[in-house]
């Protein structure tokens, strides 16, 4: 890609926002592993805000997703009346700047700060995994409550899923994927039957946020959920997308700076410790067990395979991408066996 000046856009992105307050400082305080850029920016009257500039996916899809999670922002009951971090508005909408540059579409949205509770540690104690079991679960319960008040989302799994199957069918998928074809139209065929298979279409569809590794979200010195930010994967789905970034938070390796998408941790002890929490708070059926799976799966196909060359930086996408083939999806159905889940949750048959 072209060098872009992203902080030109910003600027320019910001004096359509508001010229009465210039920006007296600009600094990126992205982690850079992905292809969006963060900023934060101290403006003329001492007031901070935060830039996302982001050019990954569709800019439907941004507009959507950030339409969508202010209205849930302002939609949630206490104690979330806070926890999000909430969009500028301008005329009654969230304020969005979008600008080609070298024929790169970039868009920017700008944020309010959050107040930051505590950080979670590398490695979580029993203790701390029971209590995120039951934060996920009482939140959970709290965007389902508030579902009906927000806006449509035209982004589906499956949509998502055609999308790719329609890509390896084009010249360019097909020599990116070369070797890897056949793999990726079984594993997609595979993911529909199961969303066949179990009832996927019945699940309730609420707000999920999906990465939900330890730098997106604070709690506070009890545990409770305090604040969240970063919401590159947002989307309307089954709760069941949340589940696997939380195996990988309280997992015995816990949070990695070098990171792989293994599906390990899902079977984990500490993992079936927090989906008892969560259970107990809002219980699962059989059906929504058995598709953890899928949700992996499709976490897989869409974020590594799908879109991971335009998300993560080139480092990142080529090996996560490479793992992915040699690793993930080959060795999942003996890695995850979601019968033990079930099992393990006790979860009579007449709830499926």
């Amino acid at each position: 890609m072209k060098v872009i000046d992203f902080t030109a856009i910003v600027t320019a992105a910001w004096q359509g926002y508001d010229t009465t307050r210039s920006i007296e400082s600009l600094i990126d305080v992205s982690v850079h592993v992905s292809t969006n850029h963060v900023f934060k920016l101290t403006l003329s009257d001492g007031e901070i805000v935060f830039a996302k500039l982001s050019y990954y996916g569709k800019y439907v899809y941004f507009q959507e997703d950030h339409t969508i999670i202010n209205a849930l922002a302002r939609a949630l009951p206490p104690p979330y009346e806070k926890f999000l971090a909430r969009s500028l508005t301008k005329d009654g909408k969230v304020y969005l700047y979008r600008q080609v540059v070298s024929k790169i579409d970039v868009w920017v949205v700008f944020y309010n700060p959050v107040e930051l509770g505590m950080k979670l540690p590398k490695q979580s104690g029993e203790a701390s995994i029971v209590k995120l079991g039951e934060q996920l679960a009482n939140f959970h319960l709290a965007c389902a409550s508030v579902r009906k008040s927000l806006p449509g989302s035209s982004k589906t799994l499956r949509s998502d899923i055609q999308l790719l199957r329609g890509y390896i069918r084009t010249t360019e998928g097909r020599y990116e994927f070369r070797g890897h074809i056949d793999d990726i139209e079984d594993h997609t065929t595979r993911f529909h039957e199961q969303c066949h298979r179990f009832n996927y279409d019945q699940f309730l569809q609420l707000p999920v946020f999906i990465d939900w590794n330890i730098g997106n979200f604070s709690v506070t010195d009890e545990g409770v959920f305090f604040s969240r930010w970063d919401y590159d994967w947002f989307r309307v789905s089954s709760r069941v997308l949340d589940f696997y970034f939380f195996s990988r938070v309280v997992s015995e390796a816990g949070d990695q700076t070098v990171f792989s998408y293994e599906v390990s941790t899902l079977m984990e002890e500490r993992f079936l410790l927090f989906l008892k929490s969560y259970h107990h708070t809002y219980p699962l059926t059989i059906d929504e067990v058995h598709f953890i799976k899928e949700a992996y799966r499709f976490f897989i196909l869409n974020y590594v395979i799908k879109d991971g060359r335009y998300f993560f930086h080139d480092y990142y996408a080529n090996r996560l991408q490479r793992e992915a083939f040699q690793h993930y999806l080959p060795n999942l159905d003996k890695d995850l066996n979601t019968e033990l889940l079930v099992e393990n949750l006790q979860i009579p048959s007449a709830t499926t």
